[in-house]
């Protein structure tokens, strides 16, 4: 039986792909401010420009490609039964040829019934434009979620998380919540590795550090789990 490796990833593994990183330091996402386009309240105030936001994020996202670190996880299947939980809403990690994704914060390639949450469609193109509805008459959302809304696949994730025998966290700071707290649902014999350039603090006598960027990061612990 093959060891289940789970890995959490974030911004830091899609920047290399070009896409730039939820939020810099001026506290703007792509020159916009999130309270403007990421909450229910922006939806509710100016729907328009939340969706022109994101028909905006979606067309970088289909212009992407996955780079070394998306495929060298997706080779990773081979070795072990590989589980990747991303906080990024990109399809980078698909595209690479990764099989097993739970997506924290949703899925940017998708629609959903702002009426009913759990009525979902895929996107063709980049645009979602308003006046497109679902099934049943509804205005359709891009599949996000949201500040101020509750992360519906954090259960699955914490419990996939708990029957890991490797802990991959790669290109996040963990400073968002609920996810920044994953880690604390390993097992204690469960070594964890972490890439990222900077340095992240964590009360894990199991942590071992890559301090590079996710490609470079990626390659060196490919080679460190597979020799």
């Amino acid at each position: 039986m093959k060891q289940k490796l789970v890995v959490l990833t974030g911004a830091g593994i899609s920047a290399e792909s070009g896409l730039k990183t939820f939020r810099d330091s001026d506290g703007l996402w792509e020159g916009y401010n999130i309270e403007d386009v990421a909450t229910p309240e922006a939806w509710h105030k100016n729907p328009s420009l939340v969706q022109q936001f994101y028909n905006e994020r979606r067309k970088a996202v289909l212009e992407a490609e996955p780079n070394k670190a998306h495929v060298l996880l997706a080779e990773l299947e081979k070795h072990f039964d590989v589980q990747i939980i991303t906080q990024n809403i990109d399809n980078l990690h698909e595209r690479a040829g990764s099989n097993n994704i739970c997506h924290l914060h949703g899925e940017i390639v998708k629609s959903r019934s702002t009426r009913n949450s759990d009525d979902i469609y895929p996107i063709s193109g980049w645009e979602l434009k308003m006046g497109d509805l679902c099934k049943s008459g509804h205005q359709l959302r891009p599949h996000i979620v949201w500040f101020g809304e509750s992360v519906p696949m954090i259960e699955l994730a914490a419990e996939i998380v708990s029957d890991a025998d490797v802990f991959i966290i790669i290109g996040t700071s963990l400073q968002v919540y609920p996810a920044a707290g994953l880690i604390n649902y390993t097992k204690p014999e469960t070594p964890v590795y972490v890439i990222d350039p900077k340095q992240i603090t964590l009360n894990n006598k199991q942590v071992h550090f890559i301090q590079e960027k996710a490609v470079a990061g990626v390659e060196q612990l490919f080679n460190l789990l597979i020799n």
